[in-house]
C-alpha cells in the first residue's frame, strides 16, 4: 500500500545535508549543550519531559539552518547558538502542542508525551520551553532577531487555530491550505533563516533573500509531509503512516482527489473524513483514488515548485560552503519521497 514518486531529475547528486551538518557541527554542539542546560528545572518532570522529544532523533534541521545563515554571513559572535536553541525550543514546543490538538499517539517513532505525561504536562512544559526561547532571544540583544521570531510564535499560533478550522472541511481550497501551512511550518523556517543575517548585521536584501528561502523550504517540506502520509513509510514520517487520513486532517493530497473524484468518489471522501470512517480499508481505498487523480504525484509537484523559489531566492548571494549547504536542505527535504 503506498506510491513512490521519483523525483530524481538527473542533474543532481544524492541528497544530503552531510555538508550542512558538517559545517555547523561545533556550533550544533554549543547548542546542544545549551539545550539541555535551558531545559533544565528544580520541577523534575520539566526536564524529564523535555528530554523526552528533545533526544527522539530529530535532525535539528531549523537551528542547523539558522547557523549556517549566520556563517555565511561572516557572523563570528555568540548570538547565533542562543537563537539557534531559540528556533530548536520554539519548534519543540510547538510539536507538544500539536500532538495534543491533533491526539497524536506516535512522535519521530516513539509514544508522544502526552501518552506518557498527559495532555496538561505536555501543553505546560512546550509553554515552559517558548518561555525559555524569549529568554535566550532577550539575551542576545538584537530588537530585530526578537521581533522576528516573536512574530512567526504568533503567526504559528494563528496557523493552528486556522488549521482548526478547516478540520474536517472537504471544501477548503488549496489557497485556504496553503495559508495554513504557510502560518503553521513555513513561519518557523522563515524565520530561522531571516535571525542568521541579523544577527550578521547583514543588508535588507540578504534578510529578504534568507527570508524567502526559508518560507519557501517550509511550504515544500510540509507538503512533502503531505505526501508522506499516503505514499512513505513510518519510518520515513516518524510517525504512524496515515495517520492524517485517521485524525481527518483535510490535506493537499486530500483536496485534489476530492476535487478530481466522482460525486461516489466525493461521498467516499466524506465517510472518511468527516464521518471519522477512516479504518484501513478506507485507508488503502484513499490512497487508491488519490494514485488515480495524480494526487500526490501533484503535491509532490508543487513542493518541488517552491523548492526551487527557495533556490532562485538565494541564487544571487555570493558563493560560500554555506550557500551551497542550504541549497542540499532543498534537495534532501523533497528528496524524502524519492
Amino acid at each position: 500500500m503506498g506510491v513512490v514518486v521519483n523525483l530524481e531529475d538527473g542533474k543532481r547528486g544524492p541528497a544530503s545535508i552531510d555538508r550542512l551538518i558538517g559545517l555547523t557541527k561545533d556550533d550544533m554542539a554549543r547548542v546542544n549543550e545549551l539545550i539541555l542546560s535551558k531545559a533544565g528545572s528544580d520541577v523534575e518532570l520539566i526536564p524529564e519531559l523535555a528530554r523526552h522529544l528533545i533526544s527522539s532523533g530529530g535532525k535539528r534541521l531549523r537551528p542547523m539552518v539558522t547557523l549556517a545563515a549566520a556563517q555565511m554571513f561572516g557572523y563570528a559572535g555568540e548570538g547565533h547558538v542562543k537563537l539557534a536553541t531559540s528556533v530548536e525550543f520554539m519548534h519543540t514546543a510547538t510539536l507538544l502542542h500539536d500532538d495534543v490538538v491533533d491526539e497524536s499517539d506516535m512522535r519521530r517513532g516513539k509514544k508522544t508525551a502526552r501518552m506518557i505525561w498527559g495532555n496538561q504536562a505536555s501543553v505546560l512544559v512546550g509553554d515552559f520551553l517558548l518561555g525559555q526561547a524569549f529568554r535566550m532571544m532577550v539575551d542576545v540583544g538584537s530588537l530585530d532577531a526578537l521581533d522576528v521570531l516573536s512574530t512567526a510564535a504568533a503567526i504559528i499560533a494563528e496557523g493552528e487555530v486556522m488549521q482548526l478550522d478547516v478540520a474536517k472541511n472537504l471544501e477548503t481550497t488549496e489557497d485556504e491550505y496553503l495559508a495554513v501551512i504557510r502560518a503553521k511550518t513555513a513561519a518557523l523556517f522563515s524565520a530561522a533563516a531571516e535571525v542568521g543575517p541579523i544577527i550578521a548585521q547583514a543588508s535588507r536584501n540578504d534578510r529578504a533573500a534568507l527570508r524567502s528561502f526559508g518560507t519557501n523550504l517550509g511550504l515544500a517540506f510540509q507538503l512533502v509531509d503531505d505526501a508522506l502520509d499516503y505514499g512513505g513509510s513510518t519510518s520515513d514520517l516518524g510517525k504512524n503512516v496515515g495517520d492524517d487520513f485517521r485524525e481527518g486532517k483535510v490535506t493537499l493530497p486530500v483536496i485534489l482527489a476530492y476535487r478530481r473524484g466522482s460525486e461516489e468518489e466525493r461521498q467516499f471522501w466524506k465517510r472518511a473524513i468527516e464521518d471519522n470512517e477512516a479504518d484501513e480499508a478506507a485507508l488503502e481505498k484513499a490512497i487508491g483514488l488519490m494514485n488515480r487523480h495524480g494526487a500526490i504525484g501533484d503535491t509532490i509537484g508543487r513542493a518541488r515548485h517552491f523548492g526551487e523559489i527557495a533556490r532562485d531566492a538565494l541564487a544571487p548571494l555570493k558563493n560560500t560552503p554555506q550557500k551551497a549547504a542550504l541549497f542540499d536542505v532543498i534537495d534532501f527535504c523533497i528528496s524524502r519521497v524519492s
